[in-house]
């Protein structure tokens, strides 16, 4: 998987697996855009790790219709195209209907669906029109095992990786004829800093054990099934969603 010269936007990439995700396409030749909303020491870090280059940070709200539009016109005003997009960037809050107000319920279901489904259907949107303008890119979107497995007291959350999973299938028929190629990567428990709290507790041998592996995925394992996505020679997949959950659901 060469992606020499290739511009890529890595959303959330401040820690994670959107981390993981920029310094693989960086240790594979491509010029990184690393988004943060809110952690700038963080997204430095990142930037700071990457081999190659030059690289660049860019920051926005992807709940903002305007500063997404924007961020993705920085990005081709200073690296001069964008040719690979990771919809990475996404939050999980609980809200188990029993023990939360209704105005709480509300809060929720609408900051989950505004940052994980609207805020990737907008940058989506805006990367696409430059690759339509460029003749072709690709797009890859983080989901979740939550979408097909459910998420019992966040299910703001399992509806938004759902609903992520249906706008992919749908722009992948769409965009085919313009040589734009869209799939999906649906990670169960990752070994991050948003698991830890479960992982370190005490579920988390029951988490583990969910696999036959007996463990959960390391980030570099998430990356990996990403950028083969994103690379050449796997277009005819496009649509398609690659579970990384260590068999701990398993789907037909």
């Amino acid at each position: 998987m060469d992606f020499s010269d290739k511009i890529v936007l890595v959303t959330g990439a401040s820690r994670g697996i959107g981390r993981t995700v920029a310094r693989s396409f960086a240790k594979r030749g491509a010029r990184v855009a690393v988004h943060f909303n809110s952690k700038a020491a963080a997204a430095q870090e990142t930037l700071d790790s990457l081999a190659g280059g030059p690289h660049m940070i860019v920051q926005a709200d992807i709940r903002i219709a305007t500063a997404v539009r924007e961020m993705i016109a920085k990005i081709v005003e200073e690296m001069g195209r964008l040719d690979i997009l990771i919809n990475n960037a996404g939050i999980y809050e609980d809200h188990p209907l029993a023990d939360v107000s209704y105005e709480t319920w509300q809060k929720s279901w609408q900051l989950v669906m505004d940052t994980n489904l609207t805020g990737a259907a907008n940058t989506t949107f805006c990367a696409a029109q430059q690759m339509i303008k460029q003749g072709g890119g690709r797009i890859v979107n983080i989901s979740s095992r939550g979408a097909f497995r459910g998420e019992p007291t966040a299910p703001a959350y399992g509806a938004s990786k759902a609903g992520m999973n249906a706008m992919s299938q749908s722009l992948a028929k769409y965009l085919a004829p313009y040589n734009i190629f869209i799939g999906v990567v649906a990670p169960g428990f990752v070994q991050t800093d948003m698991a830890r709290v479960h992982l370190t507790g005490p579920s988390g041998d029951s988490i583990r054990n969910q696999s036959p592996l007996g463990r959960v995925a390391r980030p570099e394992e998430v990356a990996y099934a990403a950028l083969f996505l994103a690379s050449e020679g796997s277009q005819f997949m496009t649509g398609a969603i690659i579970d990384v959950n260590g068999a701990s659901y398993l789907r037909t």
